[in-house]
């Protein structure tokens, strides 16, 4: 299999397919195709199956009367006896439903813009499409081809990069837009394959003798022997579903083969020679570093750009997972399971009608291809390990990406209308008589107050991972009178451990939900599901779901924690705030990371260069009162010694600075001696001391740098304070998909804090509708 265009044949003169359109989001949509498309397909995109109701393990379903509640489905307060199982209001048992296109991810939705004066029309933003593969390109000057194969873009109107960056579509001014259909047109060349595989023939060692292994096999146990020594390589899972599939893959390949037990196998030859290889490449000369970024330049203008609308954008990861050994996060129960190499065969292509089909690598056909403008992934496969779809976006700097968010965030700050009626609504709802109604209260009184995910039920050999609708028995412990402690993996199998104290009628109705019959194993909220839950929201207000919740709550409570910001502190001191606001919403939704391996050396660095800086303010205060001996009298804090700084320090240090002082005079030397060659002139020895200023320091130039050496150590300080308090939080997952931009980019106005210290360059990209909002604006 070839994944480069050059070994790609001639495109057919017809090879669009028609298709109808009619998924809502990536996670839930089917594509569309003929007859013809559909017999041809290999991967089938299913909407999810229908679900029963969740029951209590060994209940029988209660008896229904005939106005549709079940006979026992009601429960008091007083009530010692627990309520028989499924309430819902109908003569016959509902099925859970598929998620509503209103009620699905925020990332396939378009979302409506300020109705402010329109930007120019995405005609005219002059761009170049790309070249599709197979077809025959069009006639070009040179500066045209290179400018293509380098990946740039020469503007058409001649015009310098501001004036082009000033026509750039803003779609966020635009009028709003329909929310269904994506695109007009869109034209792309497909995902890049990996590779195919190039043995190297090196042998791994059964009971000490080494073992002939077909390429195959050879490619898995690679795989294997990358990981050896890491925290992968010594799981005990990890090890065992690499072992099964390991075997099941000598099975298909080699006909004879002793390999039987896992702790017989010894992968260190692969291993040393995959070290070797890796050394080579950081071993690299300039000019074959070079080669290999042109490489990359020519694959990234290829398939690193889509025609949106007549508009050039940046499509994403563009490339198909390359096979390996699955490694999840958290306590994955497949964690090491071999993944397939991903065929063509198995991935459908989204793109426009009138558009050229992007040509398969060679020998090979897509499995299906489509022309759904009602979403935006432009090539979709399903993956072996989770059987799950994977998908190539565009970029996130996208005009698409940018509308998904923007909609994601103006749900949120919608729901801050309605948020006083449901918290009103549910907080009745907590005495309801009827059971299914108090459990959905419940439910979300702790999704609104502890932005808990939804959850959905798990398959048995899936991470056991849940959410608050999929709560059982044993995650929720009581302690009297009212603290409910909660313990349970979460997403990512991150575990969630919180102790709360709530309202008296929550923890007496989580004591009646935990009555016998129930036990371990048994859902805590057995009358509820993840879908019963937004559609009840989607009544309240459109498009609410659980999720909307903790979007609004994370960036409700960002945005008040922001206040604290000191408004006469330090660019470094309003950082530090700033950080400490985000680590509440971090907390409040659970994003927490094992401290880093390199956290340690990190802060002894940081401390390392606060000592080295009192240091150098030691020095300084010297010089001063060696210039005016009455100023230890006047300001005697200039003679007290730096806290910290002992004499092992000091010796280490002046060690340390003889050691660079004399390396700079090594360097200046060989510079100085090149010139001299140049110049027909014979080398030096050593240069000739530097002249010193032969006037006395001055005491206001010393009094300036005293403040600045002791600005950079407070700076110094805050930031290991930071580092620390951060050690076991994840800013980021908060900051770019829960907390709304547009709150950030105005408190950088307010304060005065450049936006470049908040969002790098990849996150102003992203977020350019976000950045110029007012000082004053709110969420």
């Amino acid at each position: 299999m070839s994944s480069t265009a050059d070994s790609a044949a001639a495109l057919p003169a017809k090879r669009t397919r028609s298709a109808d359109a009619d998924a809502d989001s990536p996670a839930r949509s089917k594509p569309k195709t003929n007859g013809a498309a559909a017999a041809k397909s290999k991967v089938k995109v299913k909407t999810e199956p229908d679900e029963p109701p969740a029951k209590v393990a060994g209940r029988k379903r209660p008896a229904v009367s005939e106005s549709g509640t079940d006979v026992d489905d009601t429960v008091s307060d007083t009530d010692e006896s627990m309520p028989e199982a499924e309430p819902e209001a109908s003569n016959s048992q509902p099925k859970r439903s598929s998620i509503s296109k209103s009620q699905v991810t925020d990332d396939e939705d378009v979302g409506s813009a300020a109705k402010t004066k329109k930007p120019k029309k995405a005609a005219e933003v002059k761009s170049e499409s790309p070249e599709p593969k197979g077809k025959p390109r069009s006639k070009r000057g040179k500066s045209d081809k290179s400018d293509n194969e380098s990946g740039s873009q020469k503007p058409a109107s001649g015009k310098t990069e501001e004036e082009e960056e000033a026509e750039e579509f803003k779609w966020w001014l635009e009028q709003n837009t329909d929310s269904t259909v994506k695109w007009t047109t869109l034209r792309h060349n497909g995902p890049l394959f990996a590779p195919p595989y190039v043995p190297h023939g090196v042998k791994m060692l059964y009971d000490g003798t080494p073992v002939n292994l077909t390429p195959a096999s050879e490619e898995v146990a690679s795989f294997f022997a990358a990981v050896v020594g890491t925290d992968w390589g010594n799981n005990p899972t990890f090890q065992k579903n690499f072992f099964r599939d390991f075997l099941e893959m000598l099975k298909q390949n080699e006909q004879s083969c002793p390999i039987q037990e896992f702790s017989k196998c010894d992968f260190t030859p692969i291993t040393e020679y995959l070290a070797e290889q890796r050394e080579k490449k950081r071993a690299m000369s300039k000019e074959q570093k070079q080669v290999e970024k042109e490489e990359k330049a020519r694959v990234d203008a290829l398939y690193g750009w889509a025609m949106l609308d007549g508009r050039k954008e940046k499509v994403g990861n563009f490339r198909v997972e390359p096979p390996g050994l699955f490694r999840g996060r958290g306590e994955h129960p497949r964690t090491g399971a071999l993944k397939l190499r991903v065929m063509p065969e198995q991935v459908t292509i989204n793109i426009g009608p009138d558009e050229p089909i992007p040509e398969p690598p060679a020998g090979h056909e897509w499995g299906q291809v489509v022309h759904d403008n009602t979403v935006t992934w432009l090539a979709m496969w399903k993956e072996n390990v989770n059987e799950s779809f994977k998908y190539v976006f565009l970029a996130a700097t996208s005009s698409l990406k940018g509308q998904s968010d923007f909609k994601k965030f103006e749900k949120a700050r919608e729901l801050k209308k309605h948020a006083a009626m449901i918290r009103r609504q549910y907080t009745e709802e907590l005495r309801d008589k009827l059971m299914a109604t108090r459990q959905r209260a419940t439910a979300l009184y702790f999704i609104d107050r502890l932005a808990l995910r939804a959850g959905n039920e798990k398959g048995d050999d899936e991470a056991d991972t849940v959410g608050c609708c999929s709560l059982r028995y044993e995650h929720i412990t009581l302690k009297p009178p009212n603290i409910v402690v909660f313990d349970f993996l979460g997403k990512d199998s991150i575990r969630y451990y919180n102790e709360v104290e709530v309202d008296a009628q929550v923890f007496k109705n989580i004591k009646i939900f935990k009555r016998e019959p129930k036990r371990e194993g048994d859902p805590l909220f057995d009358r509820l599901s993840t879908t019963l839950l937004n559609k009840h929201l989607n009544k309240c207000m459109e498009g609410l779901t659980a999720k909307v919740f903790r979007t609004y709550n994370a960036s409700f409570t960002f945005q008040q924690e922001l206040a604290k910001t000191p408004a006469d502190g330090t660019v470094a001191e309003k950082l530090l705030a700033y950080n400490r606001a985000n680590r509440q919403v971090a907390i409040l939704c659970n994003h927490q990371r094992t401290v880093p391996k390199t956290h340690s050396n990190q802060i002894a660095r940081l401390q390392d260069r606060i000592l080295a800086l009192k240091y150098e303010r030691k020095k300084i205060k010297e010089q001063m009162l060696e210039i005016d001996a009455k100023l230890r009298r006047k300001r005697p804090e200039l003679a007290e010694p730096e806290s910290d700084l002992d004499d092992e320090f000091i010796e280490r240090h002046e060690k340390q600075l003889e050691e660079k002082e004399a390396e700079k005079a090594r360097q200046r030397l060989e510079k100085e001696n090149e010139k001299r060659a140049e110049e027909g002139l014979s080398p030096l020895k050593e240069l000739p001391p530097p002249k010193r200023n032969a006037s006395a320091p001055d005491l206001a130039r010393l009094e300036k740098k005293l403040a600045v050496v002791s600005e950079r150590i407070s700076i110094q300080k805050m930031t290991m304070v930071d580092k620390d308090e951060n050690k076991t939080t994840a800013l980021g997952t908060s900051k770019i998909n829960y907390i709304d931009p547009r709150i950030s980019a105005a408190w950088c106005n307010k304060h005065g804090v450049p936006l470049d210290k908040i969002f790098n360059r990849s996150l102003r990209e992203k977020f350019k509708w976000a950045m110029e909002v007012p000082a004053e604006w709110e969420f």
